[in-house]
């Protein structure tokens, strides 16, 4: 008999289990920084939407935002924090962890 909440889905950080929030943790875990533009194309979302993720992100103290200008150009770079790294490699362990015990379609 399992106990109640030992299954690995408990884990899981629901912060980042967002689509686009974990999209934005994955495209960020590849990089020291990435510029908002270049990560709002990637994850394919408007500024809003990115703005938005971000902030909760930020929050929870994930990813750091920093402002800047390139010329005379307004730039925001987004890069992950030590936290916010460990807390994406959990996460995607866990999911593999539950991956890892699918049964082949052979073997039900």
């Amino acid at each position: 008999m399992k106990v109640a909440g030992s299954h690995p889905r408990h884990r899981l950080d629901e912060l980042i289990h967002s689509p686009v929030r974990f999209s934005v943790m994955a495209t960020l875990a590849s990089a020291d920084q990435a510029e908002f533009g270049f990560v709002r194309d990637l994850v394919e979302v408007s500024d809003s939407v990115l703005s938005k993720q971000v902030a909760l992100l930020e929050e929870a103290g994930y990813v750091t935002v920093r402002k800047g200008y390139v010329g005379k150009r307004p730039r925001t770079w987004l890069a992950l924090t030590a936290t916010g790294r460990e807390a994406f490699h959990r996460h995607v362990a866990v999911l593999q962890e539950i991956a890892a015990t699918a049964v082949p379609k052979g073997e039900r």
